[in-house]
């Protein structure tokens, strides 16, 4: 059987069963019965599941992981993605962890050449610990809600309903009337959707958080370097933790990419090759080994897939990456997600306030369809607005990775000027009240 539910935080939490659970029979065995099962208990995840509980309505969350997970070390919040804290309740502490980023730096070093250009960051940006946001989005939601150790082998459709049935790699089964895939990249519920997989870039970045007792000298500001076949990022959390993460030209060759020690190592040996600059050097050799994260490819999915792909069947539907998987080029996948949070639960309320209000005598394929019909005004919503985030950040990997020809490289600078990217006009929008 999958591991019990846990809750979080530190209150007393309460260990009764979810309003909305009930039991069904399914063929020979008993299997649990939920009015919306998220899968995936990541950030998008979460965030879905306590924005549907600030709107009084349950829901559980189901994570492979034994406990939460917060792979990836810093995590950039832009302005919007900050409104979307503020709507769930959980702005106010996070703000607490992280410092204000003021400025962008760039520096490209090229042989004795080095340029440097700062530029004032004009909306709301902090980095914050993953770990963190992951927790204070969390704590909040209701014991019983977040189910650990929950592997999903397969998706059916229900035959009484416009819902799904989940059967865990252990056997069991599981109804669920709406079922949203958060679960990344690699998403069950988006292949049951019939959405193709993730597309892959291969790059090979080293991430991770350096601790300073004392203190550091760094300015609140992102700095982006450029060195030799080198893309580096530094940025300051607070007067003692800075994250950063290195683009490497390739991923090690001799030793094991899960030894990340050894892959620290090896990249300090290939940046000092390149001449980096010596802070950048003590910070990856000072970091946290604990903090340590490796990856050998970006994820994302074409933006003519966002346009056109199909996020919903019935009352299943997918957000997060798992709809819009997108590399770190402009820094919006994780607060994509959170306004997919919001927009799907501001929907889902209005759906279940309608169905309500049709009355208990109501037949049930009428308030599915409200759901149904909610879904859908949840995708016309987010779809521009993912598409443009995903055709901005694809256009930026090409220039930052592909080397395209002078000609497409004309072509994407053009796009990026058409979409604002230089002013970040994607941190500017508002996906509205919860």
């Amino acid at each position: 059987m999958p591991a019990p539910a846990h809750g979080r935080g530190g209150r007393k939490q309460r260990s009764r069963r979810p309003r909305t659970t009930d039991q069904v029979e399914v063929g020979m065995a008993e299997a649990e019965a939920h009015s919306i099962v998220i899968v995936g208990g990541g950030i998008c995840g979460l965030a879905t599941a306590l924005a549907l509980h600030r709107k009084g309505i349950a829901s559980l969350v189901l994570e492979k992981s034994t406990s939460l997970r917060a792979d990836g070390a810093g995590i950039g919040v832009h302005a919007n993605g900050w409104r979307v804290l503020e709507q769930l309740g959980v702005a106010a502490e996070l703000r607490e962890t992280a410092h204000l980023i003021t400025v962008y730096h760039d520096v490209w070093q090229q042989g004795d050449r080095t340029s440097r250009e700062k530029v004032p960051v004009r909306t709301e940006l902090r980095c914050l610990n993953r770990k963190d946001m992951i927790e204070a989005l969390a704590k909040d939601i209701p014991a019983g809600m977040i189910r650990f150790g929950c592997r999903i082998a397969a998706i059916d459709a229900d035959p009484s309903s416009h819902g799904a049935v989940l059967t865990m790699a252990d056997g069991t089964t599981m109804k669920a009337k709406v079922l949203i895939g958060c679960e990344g990249t690699y998403s069950v519920v988006a292949k049951y959707l019939g959405l193709s997989p993730v597309r892959t870039i291969p790059r090979a970045v080293l991430r991770g958080f350096t601790w300073f007792p004392h203190g550091h000298s760094f300015e609140n500001e992102f700095l982006r370097l450029r060195v030799g076949d080198f893309f580096i990022g530094r940025l300051t959390i607070t007067d003692n933790l800075v994250h950063f993460f290195i683009t490497m030209p390739k991923p090690p060759t001799d030793v094991s990419t899960k030894d990340l020690k050894k892959v620290r190592d090896v990249a300090l040996k290939e940046m000092q090759d390149v001449e980096c600059p010596a802070e950048i050097i003590d910070i990856v050799r000072d970091s946290d080994p604990e903090s340590l994260n490796f990856v050998t490819e970006f994820w994302y999915r074409p933006p003519w897939e966002v346009i056109f792909g199909s996020f919903q069947k019935g009352t299943v539907t997918v957000a997060g990456d798992a709809m819009h998987a997108m590399g770190p080029f402009i820094g919006q996948g994780g607060s994509a997600g959170l306004e997919d949070a919001v927009v799907l639960a501001r929907s889902l309320a209005r759906a279940v306030e309608d169905a309500d209000g049709a009355g208990k005598d109501a037949p049930a394929s009428a308030r599915e369809k409200m759901i149904g019909k909610a879904i859908g005004e949840y995708i016309r919503e987010r779809r521009p607005r993912v598409a443009l985030l995903s055709l901005e950040s694809f256009i930026m990997g090409a220039l930052l990775v592909r080397s395209p020809s002078p000609v497409a490289k004309l072509a994407c600078v053009a796009v990026l000027i058409l979409l604002g990217s230089k002013s970040l006009r994607h941190a500017y929008y508002d996906c509205g009240r919860l």
